[in-house]
């Protein structure tokens, strides 16, 4: 198992800290995996086994253990005397009122919490009140660039990579660690990920949210993903079905997005007005969880390019704690403009600035922006020059692994 530092880290920033640690993220993103790794780092860290309570409720072994009650009843009966316990609960979600359940362990016993959940809604139900304000969400996302060449040092002891080479592959297969553990063609990669696709689908959105119509949830979906890096509105979803001869209420499509949300299918990224200082409420984007779901679903088209960068980019954002926008300075639009604790960086993503005009509409708009904040335009170009008056370009393998 590799260890994944960078949640080892900060999980490590609470240990025996007085929260609840949630990690969360979709279906085999690894969390499950950061667990196991967190009981191993307390194991070496002098922490007697007896100490540690794993459950995974995905496991046949728990199934009796999914009802608040009998939880509470089975870790009150196992957990130490008078010594700190650490209860590390994989997939909380399928356990009936599973906040109850830990609220009266935080409560009751001398214990540090760790649970791990398939769905971003996990907190935000009424439930989840019992537990507000003392849990810390800690986002487990698919493989970034830098684990994905770590994963193939590990498991095919390529040492020396080419960067850009290798970030093609990256760019076909997706970062589902599953698919990184073998030699996987793309075909065979991406059948891989069709089964986990539809493993979220039922269980994290159809199931969880009741919804009825699944063809009409797989029809937004498959307009979603044909729209990555492109903004849209739930209107433009309805106007579309209604040129399709199937007339389908907008709250409906917000309500399946929603769903699609949850699962962490799609993230949903608002725009904001530079000039205004405000964030607009119509024609957002959305990026998917993985590049591989879109292949997965619509298999891989070249006219997809400039967005499947986008959403690389995007996720490595996002795994770096950044709150993301996307920028509308007048009638043009900037990708991505991210904060993070008072700073903010601009970024344009294209695939080729091959035309004088690519070249001045990506840098152009970045350079009206008046402000200090670094500004970066995102390519695949193999060579061109470094930077126009302070606006850094850089192929997309140099930004992913290092942290600008």
């Amino acid at each position: 198992m590799i260890a994944r530092i960078s949640y080892i880290k900060q999980l490590g920033t609470f240990v025996n800290k007085p929260f609840i640690k949630v990690i969360t993220g979709i279906r085999r993103s690894g969390k499950s995996s950061v667990l196991l790794l967190l009981r191993n780092e307390l194991l070496s860290k002098g922490i007697e086994e007896s100490r540690i309570i794993y459950l995974n409720f995905e496991s046949f072994s728990s199934a009796e253990l999914q009802n608040a009650i009998k939880l509470y009843d089975y870790i009150k009966t196992n957990i130490p005397k008078a010594k700190k316990a650490y209860l590390l609960l994989d997939e909380i979600q399928e356990v009936a009122d599973w906040e109850k359940c830990v609220n009266s362990l935080l409560v009751d016993f001398d214990v540090d919490i760790y649970l791990t959940g398939s769905n971003s809604h996990l907190l935000s139900s009424e439930l989840a009140t019992f537990i507000a304000g003392r849990y810390v969400e800690i986002p487990v996302f698919t493989l970034s660039f830098a684990e994905y060449l770590q994963f193939r040092t590990h498991y095919f002891s390529e040492k020396e990579q080419d960067m850009k080479n290798s970030f093609v592959s990256y760019l076909r297969l997706g970062g589902f660690p599953v698919i990184h553990t073998a030699d996987y063609s793309e075909e065979t990669a991406w059948k891989i990920v069709q089964d986990i696709y539809a493993s979220v689908i039922l269980r994290d959105t159809v199931q969880r949210y009741k919804i009825r119509d699944v063809e009409l949830l797989e029809r937004i979906v498959r307009y979603a993903f044909d729209n990555i890096g492109n903004t849209f509105s739930g209107k433009n979803v309805a106007d579309y079905f209604k040129s399709q001869q199937r007339k389908i209420d907008i709250n409906t499509v917000y309500n399946y997005l929603h769903a699609l949300e949850g699962a962490f299918v799609l993230y949903r990224v608002p725009r904001y007005d530079i000039k205004g200082r405000e964030i607009l409420k119509t024609q957002e984007k959305f990026y998917v969880g993985d590049i591989s779901l879109l292949y997965a679903v619509m298999g891989y088209k070249d006219r997809w390019i400039a967005g499947i960068m986008e959403n690389i980019v995007f996720l490595e954002l996002k795994r770096r704690g950044y709150r993301i926008f996307v920028g509308k300075l007048d009638t043009r639009e900037i990708d991505f403009i991210a904060e993070k604790q008072g700073k903010k960086i601009y970024i344009q993503v294209a695939y080729k600035l091959d035309r004088e005009d690519t070249v001045a509409r990506e840098f152009n708009t970045l350079l009206e922006i008046k402000d200090q904040f670094p500004k970066f335009v995102i390519t695949m170009d193999d060579f061109w020059q470094e930077s126009v008056e302070g606006v850094r370009h850089l192929h997309i393998s140099d930004f992913l692994l290092n942290d600008v």
